[in-house]
Parts: C-alpha cells; structure tokens; sequence
C-alpha cells in the first residue's frame, strides 16, 4: 500500500472511533453511495454481519478490508441507531484505454497484458495498479536494451463515474554496446573469446548493418553459456563466471559488459567407468562413446555419450532411462575420471499408438508403417523410425512424435503421431501449355495417395496438335500384410511431328506391363516387372539419316517383352523435398528372346544430403547417375531406347533431352539433332539454403547449383549411303561433359512440387541448344 493509501486508511480509523465509540450489537447493514458495484461486493468483502457485536477497533478494520478490495475511493461508515450504515465513493470505471507510440510490442500483445494486469476498458481504475503497470512495461523495454523507454500515463474524466486512460508509449532507441571486457583469462586472448559472443562491439563499418552490437538481457546470458561451454568443451572443469557488470552510459545510448571467470586448470581424461544397470555389454557401451581415456575433457562430448548410451536403451525398451556423466578427480593432478551413472528404470510396454490429423489418410494406411508394435516393449529406435517411415511416404508435410506415460501405470506408455498433410497428387481437366509440344487438351489424375489409401494411381488421356496419350497404372504398395508391392500399368501413345519442331521422328506405341516389390530390410527394395510393348517408328523428310538407315535394316515396327529388376535403399528423411539422408538405386531392363530388338540396360542413381544446421535449412545436395545400355547379339541396339540429357533434373541450362552426338542430316535437311546415347554421365551439387521472410521453410526449397552430364555412343549408327559422312563421333569421353550453373527454387503448391530453375550454360559449344528458364509440375526429390 502505497503512503497515500496509508494516509486514507488513518482517516477511516480515526473517523471511525469518533463515530462509533461504544460497542453495539449490529441490527442491520445499510450501503450508501453504489451506482455500479452490487452490494453483495461489498458484503462479501465486509467482515462484520447483522447479529454480529462490534467495537470500534473492528469496525475501523472492517473499513479497512473494504477499502483495500480497490473499488472505492473513500470509505465512511455511521451508525443510526443499531443499524450500521456503510457510505462508499465508487472508483470511476475505465471507458476507453489509448495506446500510442508502441512499434515494438503490437497493440493486442500490450491489451492483452494490461488487461491480465487488471487494466482494462469496463474494469474499475485502481491508480496503484496503473503505476505498477508503468513499471512493468518499462522493465519489458528495459530487456530489449532499450533504457531511455519511457512510459506516460493518463486519466481523463469522460463524465461521472467513467475515465479515459491514454498510455503514451516513447520506446527509444536500443541501446548499442560500446565495449566488452573479459577480466580473468590467461589462457586464451580476449579476441578469441570474443568470438565466441554473438553480442559484437565497435562492429566495423563496412560490416556494420550485419553485427549485433544491441544489447538484450537474453542474448547476454546465451553468450555467456557459449562462454562456459567454450571452456567446458577444452577441458577447464571448474571453470566459472564470478560476477557479470552491466553498465550504461548517462544518455542510455551505450552499453559497457565486464564479465569476470575464473579459467581454472585444463584437464584430460582418465579412467572411464559406468555405474548402473547397464543392461548391454560393457564393451558395447564402450563403444558407443564418443570419449576416451587421454584425451581433453569435453562436457559436449560427455552429453553426446550420454545421449547415444540412453538412446540404447530406450531401443531395449526401457525409454524412461537416465543416463549422466559425473566427471571426478582422477589419480593425476591434471586429470579426472569419468563415471557414468545408469538408471534404466522400468521396461516400458506401449499400450495403445494414436494418430492425429491425418484428415483424408486411412488410420491403417499410417499404421502399417509402424515398426513399434502396440503392447510391444518401448523402443525409442523403432518409434523414432516410424516416424521417419511416414515422413518418406510424402503424404505428410511434417509428422511429430510424442510419448506420454500412462497415469497409475509406470511400465506403459502412449505414442501420438501428429502429421500434417500435403499435397500428394494431382487431379486436373485443363488446357495447358509445354514447352516441347505447345498446347495441351487433357484431364488426368495423379495420385500417390489415392482416396487416403496409399495406393498409387495415374490416370489421364492428353490430346494436343502433335500427339495422343493415354494411360492407367496402379500400385498397391501393400499387396500384401509384410509390405509386398503389385502394380500394373497399361498405355496408348500416338505421334505426329511431320508439320512441328519438336522431332525429327516419332513412335506409336502400345503396351502394358506388371510389376512386384519386395521388401528386403528396413531401407531396401527388390523389384520386379515383365511388359510388352508394340512400337511403330514414323521418319518424316527430315529425319536424320542414321534413323532412315535403322528402319531400312531392322523394320520400322518392333515387339518387344521386357524384363526389369532394380535395388533401391531409401534413407532420405522425406518423401518430397528432403533435407538430409541419402537415396541409392539400381536398376536392369533386358528384353527376352523372341523380342525384334535384344538389348540390355543398365542404370545406377546415388543422391547425398548433408545438412548444416539443426533446422536443416543449409546443406548440401549431391547427386549422380550413370548409364550403360548395349544390344545382345550383332545388332545395333535400339535408337529409341537411349538414353537423353538436358533439362530439369539433368543438366540445366541445356534444353530437354539435347545433349548427345549430333545427327547425320538426310539428303534435302539441314536438321541437327541427338539421337542420344547408350552411355549415361550425369552429376550435380546444389548449395540449398532458406528463403527470408518465409515462415513454412518446408514448403519452399531454394539452391544453387552446379550441374555437368551428357550422352555417348560407343559405336556410331551407320547412316544411308549418299548422306554421309556421318557426323558422330564414338566413345565415351568426359572431355566433352557439358556444365551449366544457376538457381533453382521447388515449391510445394497444392497440386505439387512445383520446379524452378534459371541457368547458364558454362561451356556450351555451337550447336548446343540452350534455354535459361525451365520449369516442370511434378513429383521431385
């Protein structure tokens, strides 16, 4: 209570016993003066009742408890007779509250503040409180580092009984720090030490705009934690801060640090022991550690051992385990042992796995992925794989894991698995646009996730000037309980490029195929698939010569029956977009005898993630794939089943499906194309980093990369005679690799990944056909 509320209070005690000397009997309580307040406040907040006896003493303390509620500005109380009547001034109620001045703090942040501090429009006005406030939103100022903040407040009549309250808010400027000083160390230079606080002073003016030299409460303590574990991690054990000076300067414009540490001795390893129930073998154990005898001290790595040992055994089933490395004087002066003491606790069973938020996804769909077994022991391994098995299936924009122990059952626990979904498909009935084929008349439906299924549908039937595609695959991918795949696809395409600039050939095709999935560990697939396909080749007038001399020597239509087997490992930590991991397959097409072309194919992809921060927003991308194909037997492998590059997801910067070795124009053309190659070079590194001013990094995924690949022929087509000489030249020589570098951004839209990339090529050479921008609409990774 503040000195004027003390000086009240004697009022009332003194107008009191002047009033109501002598003891009575109360025959009944009468209150005067309340306009907005209910009396049953006031009784409720007046110790004395009708019946009760009083003297002055308790008559002056009842005033008091009444006045103390803050809903009064005076407080009288008189007697008539036995009948004890209670006369109150209401405090005035706040009609409006103006805040100005605030850029800092939003308005609804300050309100909402002020009105939990009991500051708000219809409460009634207690003038201690409004000091109190000031006080307070001072402080928050304060911890920003802004001293010279300061805070006006108001109160205006409206009329009787209601008041405006205008709080002037001057926020100032944040105070800058002018020097650091570091009082103590002798084994490391001031200048090192500095770089380890993010705080900076005297910042340099050409880099100035990008130092923290303002100064916060917060940001000062975390410096002075990265301070302790600088020292902590290189082995001064009993290192400490003894005191920390914050001073500021008259004008409140800078800011002088003084830390005080003792460094203490710097100390190396000793004896390594474990205490406890360990629960696997000590030579285990051992090995799981990232400490070793002779080595210097670091609490880091001690916390990182002490992580993978309770990680351990929370794969054993015992996820409540706590694990701590004490370190304790060793037999040397200069060293210490290190203790590691072992709680397993209980084994925990879990009891029951739920799933949260998969609106559209079947609950079986998220629980066959599930490696943690319901009534099974806890592993922490199996439910932290679950989690990541959901996240590759690129159904779920983000999937989150928690365990929450059962109330009166200590040995079980509860898994909820929170996804959020996204975008796994596509369905559309549109006229779009290509850049190689031009306009496009079509309906189709893509779906990785079809009906919240899982199963994998595509469907769709596509018309423009040059072609007609048709066609319908599906996938189970769990054909089976244990996870076994079967898919089938059938499809219809015709081509007509005589009058376009797309191709100097075409093929008309027909076909269908099936394939099964085996699962072989928790990463790896085996699959397998047999197709057929009819196949029409159609030359035009410019057709490249070795193409008319192809079909002259093996026939312009070909049945073939394929066979194709591949190995994949998946350890990418999303299924769209990932950010670390890594991603290996391996794949075999071969067509069986009794097929008009013999041939094999063979094709390797590694993909690479290295992130470099902990929100995985940095890191680098490395990816690969080589390709080998040739014919079985005498004959020349199929033209049409080369591979191509150029583009999105080869090299960019080169248009699609370009680079290789030119073509041999035909007699009356001047056409110069790639036919491709049955050899395969292909590779590229990408820096990804975060985009600013984008709250869900998730969805956006920018990179700048360096791309480099092309195409070979080991044996050159023959061309007709009267065309020649034939313009390829043979062998694979990476002399001739083709590089490009640029910029490339992939977002999540709600019809998928959607692929930017803008590119230059680095050492294209004449004839190279170059594009700078391209795009695609699709599934990435």
């Amino acid at each position: 209570m503040n000195i004027k509320n003390l000086g009240l209070a004697a009022l009332l005690l003194a107008g009191a016993q002047a009033a109501l000397a002598e003891p009575f009997e109360v025959s009944d309580i009468r209150v005067e003066g309340l306009q907005r307040i209910s009396p049953d406040s006031v009784f409720n907040a007046f110790p004395v009742s009708a019946s009760d006896r009083v003297d002055e003493r308790e008559l002056a303390e009842a005033a008091r408890s009444l006045f103390e509620t803050g809903l009064f500005e005076d407080v009288q109380l008189a007697r008539e007779g036995d009948v004890l009547v209670i006369q109150v001034v209401e405090r005035p109620t706040i009609s409006r509250l103006d805040i100005s001045g605030n850029s800092q703090i939003e308005d609804e942040q300050l309100r909402e503040g002020l009105r939990e501090a009991g500051l708000a429009e219809g409460q009634v006005l207690q003038l201690s409180t409004l000091e109190e406030i000031q006080r307070e939103l001072e402080g928050v100022y304060q911890a920003q580092g802004r001293y010279s903040a300061q805070i006006d407040a108001q109160v205006r009549e409206i009329d009787e009984g209601r008041v405006q309250v205008d709080i002037d808010i001057n926020e100032g400027e944040v105070a800058k720090i002018r020097q650091i000083n570091i009082v103590g160390n002798s084994d490391f230079d001031d200048d090192e030490l500095r770089d380890v606080f993010e705080l900076e002073d005297k910042p340099g003016w050409l880099f100035g705009w990008f130092s923290s030299d303002e100064y916060s409460r917060e940001a000062l303590a975390g410096d002075l934690e990265r301070l302790r574990s600088f020292y902590l991690d290189r082995g001064y054990v009993n290192f400490s801060i003894d005191s920390t000076q914050v001073s500021i300067s008259p004008d409140k414009s800078q800011i002088f640090v003084t830390v005080n540490i003792n460094e203490g001795q710097q100390y190396r390893l000793g004896d390594i022991h474990f205490q406890g129930d360990l629960h696997i073998s000590e030579s285990e154990a051992r090995d799981l550690l990232t400490v070793e005898s002779g080595e210097i001290f670091s609490r880091s790595d001690v916390t990182a051992s002490s992580e993978a040992l309770r990680n351990r055994l929370g794969a054993e089933g015992f996820a409540f385990a706590s694990v701590e490395g004490m370190p304790q004087p060793g037999d040397a002066e200069d060293t210490v042992d290190l203790t590691f003491r072992v709680d397993p606790g209980q084994r925990a069973y879990v009891r029951r796995i739920e799933f949260v938020g998969n609106t559209t996804t079947q609950d079986e769909v998220l629980r066959r992925e599930m490696i943690q077994m319901e009534g099974a022991p806890a592993s922490t391994e199996s439910i932290s794989q679950s989690r990541q098995r959901l996240e590759r299936l690129g159904f779920f924009r983000q999937v989150e894991v928690e365990t929450e122990p059962v109330a009166g059952e200590p040995d079980k626990l509860d898994v909820t698995y929170s996804v959020e979904e996204q975008p796994s498909g596509s369905i559309s009935a549109s006229i779009g646009y290509s850049q190689s084929a031009g306009v496009i008349y079509g309906a189709a439906l893509s779906q990785n996730n079809f009906l919240g299924t899982g199963n994998r549908v595509n469907v769709g039937a596509q018309r423009s000037d040059t072609f007609t595609n048709i066609n319908f695959g599906f996938t189970d991918p769990y054909w089976t309980l244990d996870g076994i795949s079967l898919g089938y696809n059938v499809f219809y395409r015709e081509t007509d490029y005589e009058d376009s600039d797309i191709s100097t050939f075409s093929t008309d095709a027909y076909g269908g195929g099936i394939n099964m999935g085996y699962p072989v560990s928790e990463l790896s697939r085996l699959n397998f698939g047999l197709s057929a396909e009819d196949l029409t080749i159609k030359t035009y007038r410019d057709t490249a010569s070795e193409i008319f001399r192809y079909a002259d020597d093996q026939g312009e239509d070909a049945q073939s029956f394929k066979l194709t087997a591949s190995w994949t490992r998946n350890n990418l930590n999303r299924g769209v977009m990932p950010t670390d991991g890594s991603y290996q397959r391996v794949s075999l097409e071969t067509a069986v005898p009794g097929s008009d072309a013999d041939y094999y194919k063979l094709r390797a992809n590694a993909k690479q993630l290295f992130p470099f921060n902990e929100e995985q927003t940095w890191g680098l991308k490395f990816d690969g794939t080589l390709g080998y194909a040739d014919s079985i037997g005498n004959d020349p492998y199929p033209f049409y089943e080369n591979f191509y590059a150029g583009g999105l997801g080869s090299v960019r910067g080169f248009t699609s499906n370009t680079l290789g070795q030119p073509t041999t124009p035909s007699q009356g053309s001047d056409r110069d194309r790639t036919l491709g190659g049955n050899v395969l070079v292909e590779g590229s590194a990408e820096l990804l980093f975060p985009l600013p001013f984008v709250e869900d990094q998730r969805s956006l995924q920018a990179a700048v990369f360096v791309d480099a690949g092309n195409t070979f022929l080991t044996d050159c087509y023959p061309v007709v005679a009267g065309d020649g000489p034939s313009r390829c030249s043979s062998g694979a020589d990476l002399g001739d690799l083709r590089y490009s570098a640029g910029v490339g951004l992939s977002w999540l839209t709600p019809v998928g990944p959607l692929t930017f990339s803008i590119a230059e090529p680095l050492n294209d050479e004449s004839g190279d056909d170059t594009q700078a921008f391209q795009f695609s609409l699709g599934q990435t990774f």
